[in-house]
């Protein structure tokens, strides 16, 4: 079983509308992890069932995570106020496997803060593409700019950046040929059409996967999603095999 990390929170910042960052501190949980993993949250004493969040960053012996408030276990995290510990079970997961090189790194909604850990973690450089809904909803523009030698921001009504989804430049990278791998975290439709460009150029493409969770360690079963290897199919658990998946062994059914 992974470790449970009592964690003291040492930031709270609003983000976006309903989006949050939270820096907790503990040097154990830091070291442990690695991009791609996510983090298993309490969300105060009343609530069983604990709230699946992917590492933002980590910085020396702190931990970093983004969220988006969808229900009552998310907004009490959102409220959580500096000094106050939380029970945190991880980090779980298998993350990013990194080849030599550059890559690309494909973020989608509230699927793009894992991405900037990642993006950090590349051994040979890498160059971002963000896709949010409007520019009301961009987060971590200037995290990335940092990190990444390009940064492609796109959004669904053409308020800020590219005017579209994000296969547009990512097409435009794969074109040049200077990247070895793609790694990609958000909304199905969106990592699917990812997974079918990468096809196309012949560039092999991680997907982490966003599916609900119950336990976190591939007991109950929620998570299940298909996978096929060596012409067999499979029901995987996305906390214990993914959330990290070869992307062509996803079978991208709706």
């Amino acid at each position: 079983m992974p470790d449970v990390y009592q964690s003291k929170i040492v930031e709270t910042v609003m983000l976006a509308e309903v989006v949050f960052s939270v820096t907790v501190v503990h040097g154990d949980l830091a070291k442990a992890s690695s991009a791609g993993q996510f983090l298993h949250i309490k969300c105060g004493v009343e609530r069983l069932l604990r709230r699946p969040i992917s590492i933002c960053t980590v910085r020396g012996n702190e931990v970093n995570f983004v969220f988006e408030v969808k229900g009552e276990g998310t907004r009490w995290l959102s409220e959580c106020k500096p000094g106050q510990v939380l029970d945190i079970l991880g980090p779980l997961g298998n993350g990013f496997t990194f080849p030599e090189g550059r890559i690309i790194v494909v973020g989608g909604g509230i699927g793009t803060p894992p991405m900037l850990y990642t993006a950090e973690s590349a051994t040979g450089g890498a160059a971002a593409v963000l896709g949010f809904r409007d520019k009301s909803k961009v987060i971590l523009k200037n995290e990335f700019e940092a990190v990444c030698d390009k940064v492609f921001i796109t959004t669904d009504d053409g308020s800020a950046g590219i005017h579209g989804s994000v296969t547009k430049p990512l097409t435009e990278l794969l074109g040049s040929g200077d990247f070895c791998a793609v790694m990609s975290c958000g909304p199905f439709n969106m990592q699917k059409a990812v997974a079918d460009l990468c096809k196309d150029y012949s560039v092999p493409c991680q997907v982490s996967l966003e599916e609900r969770m119950g336990c976190g360690v591939g007991a109950c079963l929620v998570c299940a999603c298909a996978t096929a290897r060596d012409g067999v199919e499979h029901m995987d658990r996305v906390c214990i095999d993914g959330p990290v998946f070869d992307a062509a062994e996803v079978l991208w059914r709706s």
